[in-house]
């Protein structure tokens, strides 16, 4: 996917965080990032929606629903440059029975095209209700 400064835009207003960084493209111009980049949080609210879903979304036969249950580990590697196309590459590093759930750990590498250092890499617990 492609990070835009209008996705970056609505997620300032809807956090209240207006760093001239995320939102002046002027100002952001001088600083060492040459331009205006995405709130880490944003880069990382993606793995539960758009990064997740753009190979498709997640099908276990006889799931009921899935839940985000949290994260372990979160590391917000490199600045994603508006303009920047991401994705994501999710390894399945664990799964447990739990009652009436299974909860998988997922390590999640978010890439950034062109560049050698990812913007992120996040472990995320899902369960799903059977």
């Amino acid at each position: 996917m492609t990070v835009t400064q209008e996705r970056v835009n609505a997620f300032a207003d809807a956090t209240g965080d207006r760093q001239f960084i995320h939102i002046d493209p002027e100002r952001a111009a001088q600083t060492p990032f040459g331009g205006t980049i995405a709130h880490g949080f944003l880069t990382l609210s993606l793995l539960a929606g758009e990064l997740a879903n753009a190979g498709g979304s997640l099908h276990l036969e006889g799931a009921k629903m899935l839940v985000n249950y949290g994260l372990n580990r979160v590391r917000f590697i490199a600045p994603v440059r508006v303009g920047s196309r991401i994705r994501n590459r999710a390894v399945l590093q664990s799964a447990e029975q739990g009652a009436g759930f299974l909860q998988l750990t997922l390590l999640n590498t978010i890439e950034i095209e062109g560049q050698d250092k990812p913007a992120a890499t996040a472990e995320t617990v899902v369960r799903v209700y059977v």
